[in-house]
């Protein structure tokens, strides 16, 4: 199951938790909803290894202070989460609390939530410095996948510091200015913004007046409302457009030629197998890098369509299914499968193969 189905179940017991008035506290908004989110991304709740509960963070002269959840990687802090009762307006008293805490340990992420929107903060701006503004936030209610994207950097199998640091400042500037700009197109219009409009476009040659600016404004509105009306029109056309050029599920499978120039043909097994496959490493790897290439004698599901690269293949024939799985030392073990369905049982051994790609830097496996 991926990060964002995981997230999902988590949000469609949301509703409910609340009407029958189970997350009213603190503790509870943990139990139900704050736990859960941790261990989605990987991170067993229930080993203080991994998951500290009440780690102590003395600030100065003040003892005891506690941060109510630190995620641990080699026994230090890597992320910290300040938890508010569910409902709770995270506010910038909240923020500065967590602010505290960030000061005085090693951690370079904060998480200030309420169970439902996850603040995520760093320290772009000065090095130990929590920043005022988060990087990303998290709604559980209005869940956006390209967001559950960045999310997984945070998760387990792909935790990387450095690499979270490198996109987390342009994270947090395209956020800002895609919250101004969807102000533009909304009752937020500014003047400043229409003044930058109008001269760049030459729209108006005259004085802008505030005469000139009342009849600018709702025209800059629309233009605004026109263009993105125009820009959705043409993703529908192009939608449709490839839907209506999709093979029939009559058809026969693609035929494709084997190293030696025959003809052979991609099963349908072997297509839903690289489906699963895809399914199971696409926590761990970008999926467009997972590409499948059919050869004579077996199926090999490639990362970067690169014969040095090779994540598993596929043994199929009339009689039997078998999968050879591939280690760091390009040894395969070929493993017999009752259904393909038995996929799903080397998913770990798949994703540890999948890892050793996701870095650019990740050396071939020769």
């Amino acid at each position: 199951m991926d990060l964002i189905d995981r997230l999902c179940e988590i949000a469609a017991r949301i509703p409910k938790l609340k009407q029958d008035g189970l997350i009213k506290t603190e503790e509870g908004t943990k139990n139900a909803l704050i736990m859960p989110f941790i261990n989605a991304l990987g991170y067993n709740v229930f080993d203080p290894t991994e998951v500290t509960p009440e780690l102590v963070a003395d600030v100065g002269t003040k003892k005891g202070e506690k941060v109510d959840y630190a995620i641990l990687q080699n026994g230090k802090p890597i992320v910290l989460f300040e938890c508010k009762c569910c409902g709770t307006d995270l506010s910038t008293e909240h923020a500065s609390q967590l602010y505290r805490y960030f000061s005085v340990t090693e951690a370079r992420f904060g998480v200030l939530t309420d169970g439902v929107v996850y603040k995520f903060f760093s320290d772009l701006e000065a090095p130990n410095k929590m920043d005022d503004t988060p990087f990303m936030v998290i709604d559980m209610l209005n869940l956006n996948e390209a967001m559950v994207e960045q999310l997984k950097r945070f998760s387990k199998p792909m935790f990387d510091e450095a690499e979270i640091i490198n996109t987390a400042s342009g994270l947090k500037y395209k956020n800002a200015i895609k919250e101004y700009v969807a102000a533009q197109f909304g009752d937020g219009l500014s003047e400043a913004f229409v003044r930058f409009c109008v001269q760049e476009s030459k729209a108006y040659s005259g004085r802008l007046t505030q005469s000139a600016l009342d009849v600018l404004m709702p025209a800059t509105r629309e233009a605004l409302r026109a263009f993105i009306t125009d820009q959705v029109d043409k993703r529908l056309k192009s939608a449709l457009s490839a839907e209506a050029s999709k093979p029939k599920p009559e058809e026969e499978p693609e035929e494709k030629p084997s190293d030696n120039g025959d003809t052979i043909i991609t099963t349908q097994d072997e297509l839903d197998a690289y489906l699963i496959v895809k399914a199971i490493v696409r926590e761990v790897i970008d999926v467009r890098r997972v590409i499948m290439r059919d050869v004579r004698s077996y199926c090999s599901i490639l990362i970067d369509d690169n014969n040095r690269r090779p994540l598993c293949r596929l043994r199929f024939t009339a009689t039997r299914k078998q999968l050879g799985i591939i280690d760091a030392e390009k040894h395969e073990e070929i493993v017999s499968l009752e259904s393909i369905d038995d996929i799903y049982n080397y998913a770990d051994r798949l994703k540890a193969t999948a890892i050793l790609y996701v870095e650019a830097k990740s050396p071939e496996l020769n």
